[in-house]
């Protein structure tokens, strides 16, 4: 195993910034609110898997049932679409019986926000520039930090507000709204290119 610190870094951020944890916090209080309790680990350690098993696999299952990374991310724009009109709008597309830790937890929680299109697809592009030793190190210290975010939501949500949180998921529900409709346009031209 050849260890680059630098590229463990580099890594380390572009994950970050397509992860988005910190973004992410409003939906995190929203699900918390809506489930009662959510179960950190359990989504940090089901989103490092799927993190990881989709470096290594990804591209061979998408493959083997005929699915092209591109037709993939269209899929995952359109679930990152809806959460962020929940966000902007204040309404609830998602059943609510259906909320609860164990399914709340894995998803919308580990997938797709966490380990999502963008993640999964930003992987795929790595894997080509980066060694996979740096890369898996990149996505753990992602997990980690997930965690911490995921154990302090609730803290997080004491320290700013309740106002505070309202203005942060209208302008995070507005920047998922443009990833997706980015991550969308950008896909839907390769596949119909």
């Amino acid at each position: 195993m050849n260890f680059d610190f630098k590229e463990i870094f580099t890594v380390f951020m572009v994950l970050f910034a397509v992860i988005d944890i910190v973004g992410n916090i409003p939906i995190i209080i929203d699900l918390r609110k809506k489930a009662g309790h959510i179960q950190s680990e359990k989504a940090s350690i089901i989103a490092g898997v799927i993190l990881i098993a989709f470096l290594f696999l990804g591209k061979s299952i998408l493959n083997l049932i005929g699915i092209d990374v591109s037709s993939f991310a269209v899929a995952g724009s359109f679930i990152l679409f809806f959460i962020a009109l929940e966000m902007i709008l204040g309404i609830t597309l998602y059943k609510e019986e259906d909320t609860n830790p164990m399914t709340a937890s894995v998803f919308p929680l580990a997938f797709p926000l966490i380990a999502g299109p963008g993640s999964l697809t930003t992987l795929l592009s790595l894997r080509a520039e980066y060694e996979i030793s740096n890369i898996i190190v990149a996505v753990l210290m992602n997990v980690i930090l997930i965690y911490i975010v995921l154990k302090t939501s609730s803290r997080i949500e004491r320290f700013i507000g309740q106002n505070g949180i309202s203005i942060i998921r209208k302008v995070f529900g507005v920047i998922l709204l443009a990833i997706s409709i980015k991550l969308f346009a950008h896909n839907v031209k390769i596949l119909f290119a």
